[in-house]
Order: C-alpha cells, then structure tokens, then sequence
C-alpha cells in the first residue's frame, strides 16, 4: 500500500511461497473510504491489471476486493514516547567484589589513579553523562552489591552508594561519581558476585509502573562490574520476570575477565530461557565490554551502550498497544494482508 497525499494505491499480490508474489492488480483509493467500511457495508473496489486489461477483450477485473473493516494504527517512535511525557528512569549497580581487587593497589579496578579516575568512573562518566539528558529530573539511584558495609558488616547485594536508605539518588551523574568517591573507601570489598537483588529491585518499580494504562514510566538499570556471575540461574529468572516489565538492563564489563557469562545474557543469539524453561517475552540485556572502547572518544562508548535501548523501550509500549501519555502527532499505519488469488476478496 502506498500513500500519496490523500490518495492511496493498494496492490494486491499472489502470495507464492518462495517469494515470487504475481501481481493480481491495483485500485486507488482513500483513507476516508477504507473507514467507512463495516460489516454490514464494506466498501468494494476493483481490482485491476492493465497487462491482463490489453490482453482480455472483455476483462472487467481480476477480482473484487472488499474490506469490512479498518483500523488505523498509531505507531510510536521512542521521540514520541519521550517527548510525550514518558519518565525514563536510570539506576546504577557497582561491583565492589573482592575480584576487583584492593582499592588501595594500582592494580586494583577500583584504584583511584592521580588523574581521579578508573575504569569505573570512566564507564559512569561517559554512559552518564549521555543517560541524564533522557531523565527528566537527573536524579539516580545508586547501588553497590558484593560489599561488606557498615555497621554490622554483612554482605549487601543492593547498598546505596550514599548510605541512605530512604533516599538512594544521586543528583546528576556528578552526584553518582561523588557518591561513589565517598563509598569506596567506607566498604570491604568481598562477594559473591549476585545479579538478582539488584534486578529484582529495580524490577519491583517496574511492576508498579505495568499496573499503569499509558507509556508513562520505563526503567534502565546500567550495571559496571568485573567479572563471571555467581547467581547465573537466578540471574536468567530476574531476567526473563524483567522481560515483560518496561525495564532495560545494561551490562558494562570493566577489566579483562571472561565475560562469556554476560554474552550469554545477551539475547542476540536467541531468547534468553530461564531455568525453568520459561523463555523471555523480548530482549532487554546489552552487555558492552569497556576495554574494546579503550583509546576512542568516550562518545562511542555511550552510543553502543545505548543503542538497543530505544528499540527495547518502543517495543515493549507496543507490544501492550500503549501510547504516551501526551499524544504527540503519529505516523498512520495501515498493514493489509496480500491477496491469496483472482477472485473476490474481503480484507
């Protein structure tokens, strides 16, 4: 179907199973008329083929084609989505595992070298400072996992960077780097290296946020860590729950481990399956390794980290059929099955 200012011209094919469609033929028509169609008086229209016209001295049509219903569809860009009121809400997870190494040895991952950086607040500063121009109020939550914290040293898997609780934002990704500066030197580094808390917490937003009938709240969690995963399983499980929540996960793998766990969770290979079998609804995780980024524009970077993001986030409001709650101006979109063969058709 195609359209040219107020008119539309349908072509109606032959579906052959090894892609060599015929052309049956054409007709014009209108966005206006298709509308009007209904069951009870659907609109009809002759379907025409000007080589078979030439050849048929008494050719009126290849067929008649009937529809008894249109339905227009808005289809939303993630410009849309956005610019029409959809929250994009980031969280970060840090890995302060004993893997990473002392924070007090240069070899450490988490070492603070004299210029002020690591790897860390490399990957923090350059996704950063792109993810905060998509999130209207700059105000992210910040977590820690695989850390023994104050007072009583336990082990936490879903720690605010700046102890607080009640209130675990940071203001801008400069308040997320600051946060972390403070952090770093109050807490033991430790493990295992769990996944799941983290997901599972930001996940429980998302739940709230798909009990609501608009496209009004979608959730990016970016973890930086260093190294294999210990709750793979459980991991695969928030995952696949994660799946059909307005939810994204970021994964940034930061020194030279095996990160063949983290491709794992990728699902570019294929739907990702939880334990159980259960399969994931679409795919949600982009894992980046930092080190392939070393020596180029920390612009780079951002962009790969995030480019899945808008499909993710598009795909999900669509697949609910929700739109954003400032209706922006749509793109029209009308998807017509091809026509089997020359006879009379109803669509």
């Amino acid at each position: 179907m195609h359209m040219v200012s107020n008119k539309t011209q349908v072509e109606c094919y032959d579906f052959d199973g090894n892609g060599s469609h015929d052309l049956i033929g054409s007709f014009e028509t209108n966005l206006i008329q298709l509308q009007q169609a209904s069951w009870a008086s659907p609109s009809e229209f002759d379907c025409l083929n000007d080589k078979k016209k030439e050849k048929k001295k008494n050719y009126t049509n290849s067929g008649v084609v009937s529809f008894k219903l249109c339905q227009v569809v808005k289809e939303y860009s993630f410009l849309d989505y956005v610019m029409g009121g959809c929250q994009i809400n980031f969280t970060l997870g840090v890995d302060f595992t004993g893997s990473n190494g002392d924070p007090r040895c240069p070899e450490s991952l988490h070492y603070i070298s004299p210029d002020g950086f690591n790897e860390y607040l490399a990957a923090m500063w350059s996704v950063g400072t792109v993810i905060q121009d998509y999130d209207s109020d700059k105000m992210f939550p910040a977590f820690g996992f695989g850390a023994q914290i104050p007072p009583t040293w336990e082990v936490s898997h879903e720690f605010p960077l700046n102890f607080n609780p009640s209130y675990p934002f940071c203001a801008g990704i400069e308040g997320v780097l600051e946060a972390y500066r403070m952090c770093l030197p109050v807490v033991q580094l430790c493990g295992p290296t769990n996944f799941s808390p983290i997901i599972n917490h930001v996940a429980r937003f998302g739940v709230q946020a798909a009990q609501q009938e608009m496209a009004s709240q979608y959730f990016v969690l970016l973890i930086i860590t260093d190294g294999v995963i210990t709750d793979l399983d459980e991991t695969r499980s928030a995952i696949v729950n994660a799946s059909r929540l307005p939810m994204s996960i970021i994964i940034v793998g930061v020194g030279g481990a095996d990160f063949s766990g983290m491709e794992f969770l990728d699902g570019d290979d294929g739907p990702l399956q939880a334990p159980t079998g259960e399969m994931a609804s679409r795919d949600i995780v982009q894992f980046v390794p930092f080190r392939d980024f070393l020596g180029v524009p920390m612009e780079s970077l951002a962009q790969c980290v995030l480019a899945e993001v808008p499909v993710q986030v598009v795909s999900y409001f669509h697949m609910l059929g929700l739109s954003p709650p400032n209706d922006p101006t749509p793109a029209l979109s009308i998807d017509l099955p091809l026509v089997p063969n020359d006879e009379q058709h109803t669509l």
